[in-house]
C-alpha cells in the first residue's frame, strides 16, 4: 500500500525544506533510544513540517484550478451542497466569526487511519480518500489531494466542490489559495486539536503575508455542530496486552531508556500523542481505529512516573495490572489539556514533538508557561536560564522542542519482532496461495466475480489463519481501469466485474497478533497487450533493482528511490507515489521515520532492523494500473570490501508469495523471478 504524503506520517512528507545538515547522528549508548544530536533551539527553526500538500505553485500571480465538475460527465448544473451551506451559516455566529474554515483528514493524534467519528473531511466533502484537505469559504469549497486520489476525487466530489490536484502545474497550495480568494483582514478558522503545532504555525505564517488571521476554535468544531446526532459514537473497544514473546522488550526497560533521554535533554517529562508510539512503548494494543491495532490515548512520561490518558471503560483487569506493574497511572482521556496546564504551572520542562503534538496542547503549554514565568519573575525567583526555540535566551523553563525518540526506537525491530513478522508472512503467504489458486480456477471456469467478491474471498482465506485480527488497510481490488486509481476502493453496487482480459491489481494486507503484512500483485488471466507487458516488465525491473540494492550505512531512503524508477524513466514513464514506507511490527502498516521516496526532505538513514516496502508501479489513467510490492527487512551485507571502514546494508525479503511471470517480456526479469521464488505458484 502506498505511503501517505500527509501529516499522518510525519517523515513521509512532501516538504523538501529539511537540509542535509539535519541528518541525525545517533549515539548507541542506550539500548533502545538513539539520541538526535540537535540543539533544541535549532530544531523548530530548521524543521519545516509541511502544511498538508505543500507543493509550491510553479507560476506567479493569481492561480485558478479547474472545478471537479468540469472533469465529470452528466454534471451540467452545480447543485448546492446542504452540508456546506449549513457549515457556512456557523461562520457568523458569536464566538466563531470566520471567513473560511479548514477541515483536515487527521484526528487529534495525526493518525492516517481514524475512527469513523473523526472522519470530518469525508463527511463534509464526500471524498473518502485517506489524504486530503477541505477548505470552505463563504462562497467556495475546495479540496486538495495528491496524485493517488485524483481519479477517486473526481468521482466522489459533488459539483459544488473544486478539486485541487496538488503537485500539478498551476495548482496553488491551501494557503496560496486562501491568500488569493479572501480579502485582507479575513479570518481563517481551524480546530487546533486537528493540526500539529508545526502545521498550524506554517499556515499562520503563510496567510499572514496577505494580512489574514488564523483563528483557533478551541471550544467547538463546526463540522461536529452540523453532524449532530448522526455522528458515530467514539470507539469503546477493550485494550489488550501485547505479549512479551511478540514485543521482545518489557515496558519497564523501554521507559527506563526513555527516561535516560529525558535527563539528557534536560526535560522533566515528554508528551506522547502518536497512537502507535503509545501502544509500542506500553506493549498494549487496541482496536479503536480500523486496520490499526491502537487505542485513542495520550501518554505523559515523567522522570519518576507516567500517566496514560484513556477512556477507563476500555481498560480490562489484565491491562490494569499490566500498567500497575510498570507504575503507569490512569487518567481520563479528556483531561490531557488540564494536565498540561497543571504541569506548566509547576514549571515543568516538557518535551514536545511539535511535528506531531497538536497545536491545542502546545499552545496551552506555552501560554501556561508564560504565566508561570511571569509570576516567578514578579517575585524575583527565576534563577535558571534556557534557550527558547524561537527567540534565543529566555528566563525560566521554556520547553524542549525535538522529534520524539520513540519513532526511531520503534522502527528498529528487535529479534522477537522480526521473528513475528517472518512467521506471520509465512501464514499470510499460505492464505494468498490458496486464494490465488481459487481465483484462477473461478476465472477459467467463467464465473463472474466482482472486485468486492474477490476482496471478500481473500479476507475469508486470511481469517482462517492463526493469529489473524484484521486487514491492515482496505483491500485495493481493481480490474482494468480501476487499477489506475492508486488507492481505489471497490464498493458494492458501483464496482466492476473482474475482467479476465484486463490487468487485475490487488493490494492487501493483514494484522496478525505477531505482525503486519502488506503485499501487492498485478496479474493477467489472459494474454496481456504488448504495452501492458512492457510496462509490467519495467515496473518489475525497478522492483528487482531495489530488492538487490547494496548501500553504505547512513544512506537515506530517497537515495534509493531512483533504483526503482530508472527502467520506467528510460521510456519517459513514472508514478505519482513514493516507492517504500516503513511498516510496524503488529502495528500500523505505515510508520516512520524511514521511507524510500523522491521526497528528499526525509534524511532518515535506513538502518538494520527497519522494515520497508518495495512497491514501484505504473498507472495509465482509464486503462490499467500495475504495482508490485514486497516487504523488506534492512540487514547488514557481508561485502568483500569495507571502503571507509563502514558497514554496507541490503535487504532480506519478508514477503514469501511469488510474482506472476505471464505479463513479462522475456529476459532477465523472468529469470530473476524463478531464482527468487520461495512459494510455488500455479501458473
Amino acid at each position: 500500500m502506498q505511503s501517505v504524503p500527509s501529516q499522518a506520517i510525519r517523515p513521509l512528507s512532501l516538504n523538501a525544506s529539511l537540509s542535509s545538515s539535519r541528518l541525525p547522528f545517533f549515539s548507541f549508548s542506550l539500548p533502545i533510544f538513539h539520541k538526535f544530536k540537535i540543539n533544541p533551539s535549532i530544531y523548530n527553526k530548521s524543521q519545516k513540517v509541511p502544511l498538508f500538500l505543500t507543493l509550491r505553485c510553479c507560476s506567479s500571480g493569481s492561480v485558478t484550478a479547474k472545478p471537479s465538475s468540469e472533469d465529470r460527465r452528466n454534471r451540467d448544473v452545480q447543485e448546492p451542497d446542504e452540508k456546506v451551506v449549513a457549515l457556512r451559516r456557523l461562520f457568523s455566529k458569536p464566538g466563531i466569526g470566520i471567513d473560511a474554515y479548514i477541515i483536515p483528514s487527521q484526528d487529534a493524534h495525526q493518525s492516517e487511519f481514524i475512527a469513523e467519528c473523526y472522519m470530518r473531511r469525508a463527511y463534509i466533502s464526500g471524498f473518502t480518500g485517506s489524504a486530503g484537505t477541505a477548505v470552505v469559504t463563504k462562497d467556495k469549497a475546495a479540496l486538495w489531494t495528491d496524485g493517488r486520489y485524483f481519479l477517486q476525487a473526481e468521482k466522489q466530489l459533488s459539483s459544488s466542490w473544486i478539486l485541487m490536484r496538488a503537485g500539478s502545474l498551476g495548482v496553488p497550495t491551501t494557503s496560496e489559495w486562501l491568500n488569493d480568494v479572501l480579502s485582507p483582514g479575513g479570518r481563517v478558522g481551524i480546530d487546533p486539536f486537528l493540526f500539529s503545532h508545526d502545521a498550524a504555525k506554517e499556515l499562520k505564517e503563510a496567510i499572514s503575508k496577505k494580512n489574514l488571521e488564523l483563528v483557533y476554535l478551541y471550544d467547538l468544531n463546526p463540522v461536529d455542530e452540523i453532524w449532530k446526532e448522526s455522528r458515530p459514537k467514539p470507539p469503546n473497544n477493550p485494550i489488550r496486552v501485547h505479549d512479551m514473546k511478540y514485543a521482545g522488550l518489557d515496558v519497564a526497560s523501554k521507559l527506563s531508556s526513555l527516561r535516560a533521554e529525558l535527563v539528557g535533554t534536560g526535560a522533566s517529562a515528554i508528551v506522547i500523542s502518536m497512537l502507535d508510539e503509545v501502544a509500542w512503548l506500553l506493549n498494549l494494543r487496541g482496536s479503536d481505529v480500523p486496520h490499526s491495532p491502537v487505542m485513542y490515548a495520550y501518554l505523559i512520561v515523567e522522570v519518576d512516573g507516567a500517566k496514560l490518558f484513556v477512556d477507563n471503560s476500555k481498560v480490562t483487569k489484565e491491562v490494569m495490572d499490566h500498567l500497575k506493574n510498570a507504575s503507569v497511572e490512569l487518567r481520563p482521556y479528556d483531561s490531557i489539556v488540564s494536565e498540561i496546564r497543571r504541569l506548566a504551572a509547576q514549571g515543568a520542562q516538557l518535551w514536545l514533538d511539535t511535528s506531531s503534538v497538536n497545536a491545542a496542547i502546545v499552545e496551552t503549554y506555552k501560554s501556561a508557561l508564560d504565566k508561570y514565568r511571569s509570576n516567578l519573575g514578579s517575585k524575583g525567583k527565576i534563577k535558571n536560564k534556557r534557550y527558547d526555540e524561537s527567540n534565543g535566551l529566555s528566563e525560566g523553563p521554556s520547553g524542549v522542542y525535538m522529534r520524539s525518540p520513540i519513532s526511531l526506537a520503534k522502527a528498529l525491530k528487535n529479534p522477537a519482532e522480526l521473528e513475528g513478522m517472518q512467521n506471520c508472512h509465512l501464514r499470510d503467504a499460505a492464505a494468498l496461495a490458496q486464494f490465488w489458486c481459487w481465483l484462477e480456477e473461478e476465472i477459467h471456469n467463467n464465473v463472474e466475480l466482482t472486485e468486492v467478491d474477490v476482496a471478500d474471498k481473500l479476507l475469508e482465506f486470511r481469517a482462517k489463519k492463526e493469529g489473524f485480527l484484521d486487514t491492515s488497510f482496505d483491500t485495493i481490488s481493481g480490474s482494468g481501469a480501476n487499477g489506475a486509481i492508486i488507492h481505489y476502493r471497490a464498493e458494492i453496487g458501483s464496482c466492476s466485474v473482474v475482467d479476465p482480459n484486463k490487468l487485475f491489481l490487488l493490494d492487501s494486507g493483514a494484522q496478525y497478533i505477531d505482525g503486519t503484512t502488506d503485499i501487492t500483485r498485478t496479474v493477467h488471466f489472459g494474454e496481456p497487450t504488448a504495452r501492458e507487458k512492457e510496462c509490467f516488465t519495467r515496473v518489475l525491473k525497478g522492483h528487482i533493482a531495489l530488492d538487490q540494492a547494496v548501500f553504505p550505512e547512513n544512506t537515506p531512503g530517497f537515495v534509493l528511490d531512483a533504483f526503482a524508477r530508472s527502467s520506467l524513466w528510460k521510456i519517459g514513464l513514472d508514478y505519482r507515489h513514493g516507492t517504500g514506507h516503513g511498516v510496524g511490527a503488529a502495528l500500523n502498516v505505515h510508520e516512520g521515520p524511514q521511507s524510500i521516496s523522491y521526497r528528499y526532505g526525509n534524511t532518515t538513514p535506513l538502518q538494520k532492523g527497519m522494515i520497508v516496502s518495495n512497491e514501484p508501479g505504473y498507472y495509465e489513467d482509464h486503462a490499467f494500473g500495475i504495482r508490485i510490492e514486497n516487504l523488506l527487512h534492512v540487514q547488514e551485507i557481508n561485502t568483500p570490501n569495507r571502503y571507509g571502514g563502514i558497514e554496507y546494508l541490503g535487504f532480506e525479503k519478508l514477503t514469501f508469495f511469488p510474482i506472476q511471470v505471464s505479463p513479462l517480456v522475456e529476459g532477465s526479469a523472468r529469470q530473476w523471478l524463478w531464482n527468487n521464488t520461495r512459494v510455488i505458484h500455479k501458473q
